[in-house]
């Protein structure tokens, strides 16, 4: 088959945003729970009356188009593709282009990882599946997103070696590693069993002179689940927005969190302006969501945060943050905890329903708990809301509490 067919092959067997949604529903999301408790763009898919999708931006680049069967690839789930798919990205011009990657299960070697390069879109069709190579390494990437601009990354799913990786060592084996690169879009994709994060977004260190930060990533539309350390984690980075998307069932070494926000300490370095909106963050290990040191203008709505292992929500010194409607329920310790010099954050029109559950000796996913007589200040909403003594302008107003 000719380069032009196989790409008109792919383009027909692409996965419209609306189809992935309707499999993200299935994967993500029990039947049981209400629509109200769904991103919109889920909710939207199930028949409800929920606000569109964001829509993400498109990055720029050039229109040559490439497919990764052209350049050797097999797609059998045997042979290693790794070379293939790295032909096919450095066979763009240098305006870039777009690489395509039909449905098939293409077998990568993370230790070797394929980098992407500046202006280009990777687009996997759907049922195709980037399954990473079984190895022993503490750190291995999938895709490497390595100090490059303007790259959109959609489609497809990628599996991580956590069910058969080699050794016992390490937490870095991510699905997708963004470091020190600016406007990027990560799209409608599936990331599971990674032994690291699924996703993973930082800085770029340099000998001899500062750290490049990540700025301008948006994340929209993705599911991230069942990875051992991390659903996503945000490091050293500014201006990073996440929408519409589900990180879920982390499990196997701490943090353990749903979305851990922790600049690396090594270089004091700062993550600012986080958006994060109308996601599901349920059922991880650790904590839902985690904004830890040096993380300055945060905004967290529309999102529902529940059956977390931890806190709900927990700060540890930021600085400026906007917590607002949200539902954040049913999470093992305090909904939403504020800690160590915690600085300018308000608290407003969230739905806080059944935390704390360890005060009552319930750590299933099923029955509700009456949870009177609660713990605590806040009117009596200590299971929901906490702030250490240290914090300082913490502005709580209204909030709907379940009793």
């Amino acid at each position: 088959m000719k380069e032009k067919e196989l790409v008109l092959a792919v383009r027909e067997a692409g996965s419209p945003r609306r189809d992935f949604l309707r499999k993200s529903l299935l994967i993500a999301v029990p039947g049981a729970l209400a629509f109200a408790g769904l991103p919109r763009a889920v909710a939207a898919v199930a028949g409800s009356s929920a606000a569109a999708a964001y829509v993400p931006p498109t990055r720029s680049r050039g229109s040559a188009e490439v497919s990764v069967l052209n350049h050797g690839a097999y797609g059998d789930g045997v042979h290693d593709d790794t070379t293939a798919f790295q032909s096919a990205i450095d066979a763009l011009p240098s305006t870039g282009g777009t690489v395509h990657v039909p449905a098939g299960t293409y077998v990568i070697d993370p230790v070797r990882k394929v980098y992407l390069r500046s202006r280009m879109h990777l687009h996997l069709a759907s049922g195709a599946k980037l399954l990473a190579r079984r190895n022993d390494a503490d750190r291995a990437y999938v895709l490497m997103v390595y100090k490059v601009s303007d790259v959109e990354i959609s489609g497809g799913q990628i599996v991580g070696d956590r069910d058969n990786h080699l050794g016992t060592t390490g937490e870095w084996g991510h699905g997708i590693m963004v470091r020190g690169s600016k406007r990027v879009t990560v799209r409608d994709i599936h990331l599971s069993k990674c032994w690291g994060d699924g996703i993973s977004i930082g800085g770029a260190m340099v000998t001899n002179a500062p750290t490049i930060p990540s700025s301008d990533v948006v994340v929209a539309n993705i599911v991230s689940t069942n990875n051992r350390r991390q659903a996503m984690s945000i490091g050293r980075s500014n201006n990073v927005k996440v929408y519409d998307s589900e990180f879920s069932s982390t499990n196997g070494i701490d943090p353990g969190c749903g979305i851990d926000i922790e600049p690396d300490a090594d270089d004091q370095g700062t993550a600012s302006t986080i958006h994060i909106e109308n996601c599901i963050v349920r059922n991880n290990q650790g904590n839902g969501i985690q904004i830890y040191k040096r993380v300055s203008g945060l905004t967290l709505k529309y999102c529902t945060i529940e059956y977390n292992g931890g806190h709900g929500v927990l700060t540890i010194a930021p600085v400026s943050g906007y917590v607002a409607q949200n539902k954040i329920q049913r999470n093992y310790l305090v909904g939403m905890m504020m800690r160590s010099a915690t600085k300018s954050y308000q608290i407003s029109g969230n739905t806080f329903r059944n935390n704390h559950t360890r005060l009552h000796g319930f750590t299933g996913t099923n029955p509700l708990v009456a949870m009177t007589g609660l713990i605590g200040g806040n009117n009596g909403n200590g299971a929901h809301i906490q702030a250490t003594s240290d914090s300082v302008d913490v502005r709580v107003t209204t909030n709907y509490y379940a009793k």
